[in-house]
């Protein structure tokens, strides 16, 4: 553990950093410790030597290391309060009775990006919990249709149904009977493995068209186990001096347009939780902060991806706030 100046020098760098990204040198620092430059650099001297704060090439200042963050999320930083404006906007949207629950989360994941700067994730729709209880179709044309989904929680979900070759309706409609006489009741992220398993071996027997009907059905449904991805902000994280050379801005462009990458973000514990430089998977150059929610049968992440030198103690607020209120 670090005596008391020296969490207080390490709380001034980290802070001074995140809001002017340049390394922070020991004048700066004198009067707000009260003391001499030549006690500052020694103090700094001793951080380093922690691998708390690392020394930049172009000039005499310091920036915290990943160490260094770490060690100020965990033992130094409090959870700023929220600001009027920040939450006039925010208590809008929920408090929208018109907006269904996953825009009303979207939304104000937007809002936080734009407040912040940095891009939000949500990874939505995870509805182990909700059942399928009726299967309904509308066609479009002779090729395409709409099939609607309605859970017991009374969640509706709508899938495109496109079919390779023209078919009969009626067959369209025999298959959709069998659909919902063996999938009512379950799971609605076990689906797809239901339509392989147990309902296509019985399409087959009864459907003339069975190759064109079942592939049409199972590659509409077998999403559903699949997050819903809403990405906002990405072109704020290029707005860092973190990310100012053509190399590194394709490179994070193409994280940010890789679903797979992106859906990796999901979280496991619910808690507000902090993943910086290398303790996250999708890059070593930015933080990850983000949490689960859980409400009426279906879970999701929400996050905020921005630099390193985040603003930690107005994130962890944020986002403990939309936590409360998507789950009530």
């Amino acid at each position: 553990m670090l005596n008391e100046r020296q969490e207080k020098l390490l709380k001034i760098i980290v802070e001074d950093y995140i809001k002017t990204a340049r390394p922070i040198g020991s004048k700066a620092i004198c009067d707000s410790l009260n003391c001499s430059s030549a006690t500052v650099r020694n103090e700094m001297g001793e951080l380093e030597n922690l691998g708390l704060l690392e020394k930049m090439h172009t000039s005499s200042g310091r920036v915290p290391s990943e160490k260094g963050y770490r060690y100020y999320v965990d033992n130094i930083m409090k959870p700023k309060e929220l600001n009027g404006e920040e939450m006039l906007k925010l208590q809008t949207i929920f408090k929208n009775n018109s907006l269904a629950l996953s825009d009303a989360i979207a939304r104000s994941m937007e809002i936080i990006s734009e407040l912040t700067s940095y891009t939000s994730i949500v990874l939505g729709k995870q509805s182990s919990n909700n059942k399928v209880s009726k299967v309904e179709i509308v066609p479009i044309t002779d090729t395409h249709l709409i099939a609607l989904v309605v859970t017991d929680q009374g969640h509706v979900e709508h899938r495109d149904v496109i079919m390779s070759d023209t078919v009969d309706m009626k067959e369209v409609q025999k298959t959709v009977e069998i659909i919902n006489r063996m999938i009512v009741g379950t799971p609605i992220n076990e689906v797809s493995a239901k339509l392989e398993y147990e309902v296509k071996p019985v399409i087959n027997e009864c459907i003339a068209q069975h190759d064109v009907l079942y592939n049409a059905f199972y590659n509409a449904f077998s999403d559903f186990n699949k997050s819903e991805v809403h990405v906002s902000g990405t072109s704020n994280i290029l707005m860092q001096p973190e990310f100012d050379n053509a190399d590194r801005i394709r490179e994070i462009v193409s994280k940010f347009d890789d679903k797979t990458k992106i859906s990796s973000i999901k979280e496991d514990d619910s808690g507000i939780n902090i993943y910086i430089g290398s303790e996250n998977e999708f890059d070593d150059d930015v933080t990850i902060i983000k949490t689960k929610y859980s409400v009426n049968g279906e879970e999701g992440t929400i996050a905020l991806i921005g630099p390193k030198r985040m603003e930690y103690e107005r994130v962890v607020t944020l986002l403990e706030y939309i936590k409360k209120n998507i789950e009530g």
